[in-house]
């Protein structure tokens, strides 16, 4: 029986965190497809630059999973939750300045890269917190089942932000959606100020590289899965714009919806039968649905392809982060979980830069067989974090 048909008072708390973490993923949701158009169709810069401009978020993510970890581990999750949606704020504003008419081309795209930044430290600081925060409320045995819901909130995100980012951005223009994404994140500071702290755990510390050498063969696995989804977040509205196919802005929703109903209906299987079965058939329902992609004749043929890539990206995650947070002692979980998704991070940031480049020489539909690829080597990697988990 699932979390969902048995609702208790620690899993009420954990449905209120996950809202205000979908309302927070909404300012990355909504910015994902509309950032690359308004760089490439108004800024009038290259695919590379809007590639550059999704996937910066992502490095600025990477480069403080460590830092978020620490301080969830140390402060607690919800006073790091707390600073993470204070930051998605102030992210919002300054990608609000980077439309000004005073600035330049050049000006407005290197203030929209400071905002992106900033939004990828909010990311961070946020999601690592109310991780941290929840498996403290539900404990420690079902982690992989608060993992699993944790990604409902997110991805429930992408699959409403995606039309409606474009939607706002068509409407209001680009300042308009920013200045939804500055009142997002402040509506779930709101929700969150009354749910009960839980207290760090005491113990000795270890250095997050010392960490990071723990759950490496995993966190490359989840590295893998997120090529996909890079590719098909950054460059799916522009795949079909090139194609002058119909329905650009639900690319997100049927990879958003596939990837929740999965959550909904298999995120307590982690914990019941093994991360490594799960992760590994998961890998091959995101490649089959990155190679339709790639290979789509027509917008109908690609939506299912999207729909696949989320029903096979939506339990790699969680399945593996079980297994991560078995190797590491409570006081420990917060830097752990920081460190597993940077790796997921590091796929985001680094991919769409490099795919964008690769679409201006061979086309959109290239960068889904790369996500496919990516896919197929993650199920390898799967396989071999199982060894490696017979070996410690």
């Amino acid at each position: 029986m699932s979390d969902v048909q048995r609702p208790d008072p620690a899993f009420r708390r954990v449905v209120i965190l996950t809202a205000a973490l979908f309302l927070s993923y909404l300012t990355v949701a909504m910015s994902l497809p509309a950032v690359p158009v308004y760089v490439v169709q108004t800024r009038g810069l290259g695919n590379a630059y809007g590639g550059l401009a999704v996937g910066i978020a992502f490095l600025s993510t990477i480069l403080t999973r460590g830092r978020a970890g620490a301080w969830s581990d140390r402060i607690g999750g919800k006073l790091t939750m707390q600073r993470g949606l204070l930051i998605y704020a102030a992210a919002g504003l300054v990608c609000l300045v980077s439309n000004w008419s005073g600035l330049s081309a050049a000006a407005g795209y290197g203030v929209l890269l400071a905002g992106r930044l900033l939004l990828g430290l909010g990311e961070s600081v946020a999601m690592v917190g109310m991780l941290g925060w929840a498996i403290g409320l539900m404990g420690h045995a079902r982690s992989g089942r608060v993992i699993a819901l944790v990604g409902i909130g997110m991805y429930g995100a992408f699959a409403a932000g995606g039309p409606l980012g474009l939607s706002l951005m068509e409407r209001f223009g680009f300042s308009g959606l920013m200045l939804a994404c500055t009142a997002l994140p402040l509506a779930g500071l709101v929700m969150i100020h009354w749910l009960p702290a839980v207290a760090p755990h005491p113990g000795p510390r270890e250095s997050f590289w010392r960490i990071i050498g723990r759950i490496w063969r995993p966190g490359t696995a989840v590295f893998m899965q997120g090529v996909g989804f890079a590719a098909l977040g950054a460059f799916f509205s522009l795949y079909f714009f090139s194609r002058g196919w119909p329905h650009a802005g639900l690319g997100l929703t049927c990879f958003g919806v596939g990837f929740v109903v999965v959550r909904l209906f298999c995120g307590h299987l982690p914990d019941r039968i093994g991360g490594t079965r799960v992760a590994a058939i998961s890998l091959v329902v995101e490649a089959c649905g990155q190679y339709l992609l790639w290979l789509a004749p027509g917008p109908y043929a690609a939506l299912a392809g999207a729909l696949l890539t989320g029903f096979g990206c939506s339990m790699v995650f969680p399945a593996m982060g079980a297994e991560v947070m078995k190797r590491v002692p409570p006081q420990l979980r917060g830097t752990a979980i920081g460190g597993f998704a940077a790796f997921q991070d590091l796929a985001y940031g680094a991919t769409a830069p490099v795919v964008g480049a690769l679409a201006d020489r061979t086309g959109y539909a290239s960068v889904f067989l790369v996500g496919g690829l990516a896919a197929t080597l993650g199920l390898w990697m799967v396989l071999s974090a199982r060894t490696g988990e017979q070996d410690v």
